[in-house]
């Protein structure tokens, strides 16, 4: 079975920027054959999700079955219009599914992560490799140059205030000195900048948490 599905994966053609905003578009507007395509041009990104959890092939394919389901979810839930890419929005609610379903199969197993499955395999098998999916990265890129965009646009107090705490380590009875203010006036800064920053990356942060 996971023979036929990577067989079904290599037929797959990648979408160029131009292609996949089209299909949005129509996609947005109803058509089923721009939903059906969108889902299948993103079926690598569940299958190389699925086997980040090395596991035996028939779990695998349970996992993919439950990664679809998070991909279709995500598909409903997506505005292209936002700028955040899709494969980013949708990494989060596939792995959740996956995560999901295998929480539910072994919450009431009593065995230990080390111990050997009927085929084979433990638990410990199961878990993700500690290296970062491409999507992940980007991911992390996408949101540290957010942030760096936050800081520069904070008034020029707020913004010393904000890199001399959390960039340089420096003491606020050091940035009060710095900046020519109180030590009460460093900590009303900090506030101050850290709800901007709030504020400026709200809308961004939330397409990662549907």
């Amino acid at each position: 079975m996971l023979r036929q599905y990577l067989e079904e994966l290599k037929k797959i053609k990648m979408l160029s920027p131009e292609e996949e905003r089209k299909l949005w578009e129509q996609e947005a507007g109803g058509n089923e054959t721009a939903h059906q395509k969108l889902i299948g041009a993103y079926q690598p990104l569940v299958f190389k999700t699925a086997v980040q959890f090395r596991l035996p092939e028939d779990v695998t394919m349970e996992l993919i079955q439950e990664g679809t389901v998070g991909l279709l979810e995500a598909a409903e839930n997506y505005d292209y219009t936002r700028g955040v890419a899709f494969s980013l929005f949708a990494l989060h609610r596939i792995r959740g599914k996956m995560c999901d379903f295998l929480k539910r199969e072994f919450a009431h197993a009593d065995i230990s992560l080390d111990k050997e499955m009927a085929d084979g395999w433990t638990l410990q098998d199961a878990v993700p490799s500690l290296q970062l999916l491409p999507e992940e990265v980007a991911e992390r890129r996408a949101v540290a140059e957010r942030l760096l965009g936050a800081v520069e646009r904070l008034p020029q107090k707020e913004k010393q205030v904000l890199q001399g705490i959390f960039l340089e380590n420096k003491t606020p009875s050091d940035l009060a000195a710095d900046i020519h203010v109180t030590t009460n006036h460093v900590y009303r800064l900090e506030k101050q900048g850290v709800r901007r920053i709030r504020g400026m990356l709200s809308r961004f942060m939330s397409e990662f948490r549907k």
